[in-house]
């Protein structure tokens, strides 16, 4: 492994392997590290219960939605670069407010801490949807395969690191401070270690170059006979463009369920330890290295379509022991192959939609999708509370599910004829068949 990781890392430029660090710290302190594990805790801990959690929650879903398709814009107009750093600065300035809400009392505190929230994941809108943009703008095409399954790899090492690290840190602030885990003091030292972890990110990625959407274009082959041809400059449809942001939400609220609610289920329904969680957590994301680097394997072998297909049911039948075994090691099973097949689901898809859009289409594309995955945490969190509170984990377990098996069916459905010789994908283009069974307007 540790080989393999080596050679991948050398076929990347200079500029990615400064953003694929300035990922690993990204994925050590907030997405899937240790705020990811212990922000909904400290929430528990200042008294607040799964709905006031959803809804906040929810807030700052909600603003990473309606931010994603303008960063998407900005990262056109500025340059991807530039908004990547934005980013991490406004991400540094969410964090850092955090405490400062705890100060005040009642509803201004829930609007203090909510506000923060908004601010951090504004920051990780301009993050996120400029990401992809930078990394295909700064890889030659015929080194593009393992492009995002190194990202996602990379990121779920880091998120592995970091959730063990986030389960263990409370316990010692609480040591530190003369309390118990039952006050938020040990859990608001730790989120503001990973606010801290944003500095050293911003300094790594200011060591890279500016890049064009169109840098590295060339006119290539496509290798893998069951991908969709490169749309070159044709207008992307808009049939095309809706149907992907479907797909989009429906495979993320497969998956938003275990990232919000996850550990409030361990902590409050099953009274499991911190540590127990953070490892937990852990788990899954380990699980994930291997599965997010394997994925090009897999996706060579057969297709990226049918790689995200049966990734999307395996998540699916995570949820089912979740639903119906309401103990630890049943939902620590459930949540182990999510997180891991969701690690294989990701960069097929990116890798997927990426190749079917011009260049100067990628940073819309992408804005687009983070809005359809916001909106769907968003929907997740906000009567995924109300949910739990009025009908149970179980229903919500049962229902996400649900939503993850359409989401592979409606991929599957639309997308099968792309599975196709290259003389046959050469002579006729694809994109646009699919397109017609929906709109063919061009975007």
């Amino acid at each position: 492994m540790q080989t393999r990781l080596q050679s991948l890392w050398q076929l990347f430029s200079p500029n990615v392997r400064l953003f694929l660090l300035t990922s690993f710290l990204v994925g050590f302190g907030f997405d899937g590290g240790i705020f990811s594990v212990l922000f909904n805790l400290y929430l528990l801990r200042l008294g607040y219960g799964p709905e006031a959690v959803g809804v906040i929650n929810s807030a700052g879903l909600f603003a990473f939605a309606l931010f994603s398709l303008p960063s998407g814009l900005f990262g056109n107009w500025w340059g991807v670069r530039r908004m990547i750093l934005v980013g991490l600065g406004v991400m540094l300035l969410g964090a850092g407010l955090l405490p400062v809400a705890e100060i005040f009392g009642g509803l201004w505190q829930q609007a203090g801490l909510t506000g923060a929230y908004i601010v951090i994941f504004l920051g990780m809108s301009l993050y996120f949807v400029n990401s992809a943009p930078f990394m295909m703008a700064s890889t030659a095409p015929a080194k593009r395969d393992h492009l995002f399954s190194m990202q996602t790899g990379l990121m779920a090492t880091a998120a592995f690191l970091g959730s063990l690290v986030g389960g263990g840190l409370p316990a010692l602030f609480a040591r530190l401070l003369g309390t118990t885990l039952d006050f938020p003091g040990p859990y608001r030292f730790p989120l503001l270690l990973a606010g801290l972890l944003i500095v050293p990110a911003i300094l790594i990625l200011r060591g890279s170059e500016n890049v064009a959407a169109d840098d590295n274009e060339e006119e290539v082959a496509d290798k893998d006979p069951r991908a969709p041809a490169p749309a070159g400059k044709e207008a992307l449809p808009i049939g095309l463009f809706l149907l992907l942001l479907v797909v989009r939400v429906l495979q993320v609220a497969g998956v938003a369920t275990v990232f919000v609610f996850f550990n409030v289920y361990l902590d409050t329904h099953l009274q499991a330890a911190t540590s127990t969680i953070g490892l937990i957590s852990a788990g899954g994301l380990l699980i994930a290295v291997p599965v997010a680097l394997l994925t090009p394997v897999f996706t060579r072998r057969f297709g990226n379509l049918n790689v995200v297909v049966w990734s999307c049911v395996i998540v699916t039948l995570g949820y089912l022991p979740m639903a119906f075994l309401p103990t630890v090691g049943a939902a620590a099973v459930g949540y182990i192959a999510i997180v891991g097949l969701s690690a294989m689901r990701y960069p097929a898809t990116m890798n997927f939609s990426m190749r079917i859009v011009a260049p100067r289409q990628r940073g819309t594309l992408t804005g687009a999708g983070e809005m359809a995955a916001g909106v769907a945490f968003t929907g997740l969190a906000l009567g995924g509370g109300y949910m739990i509170t009025h009908l149970g984990y179980e229903s919500l377990f049962l229902l996400t599910g649900a939503l993850n098996l359409v989401g592979a069916f409606v991929f599957w459905y639309f997308f099968r004829n792309f599975r196709r010789k290259k003389s046959e994908r050469t002579a006729t283009p694809v994109a646009p068949q699919v397109a017609k069974a929906i709109d063919s307007t061009p975007v």
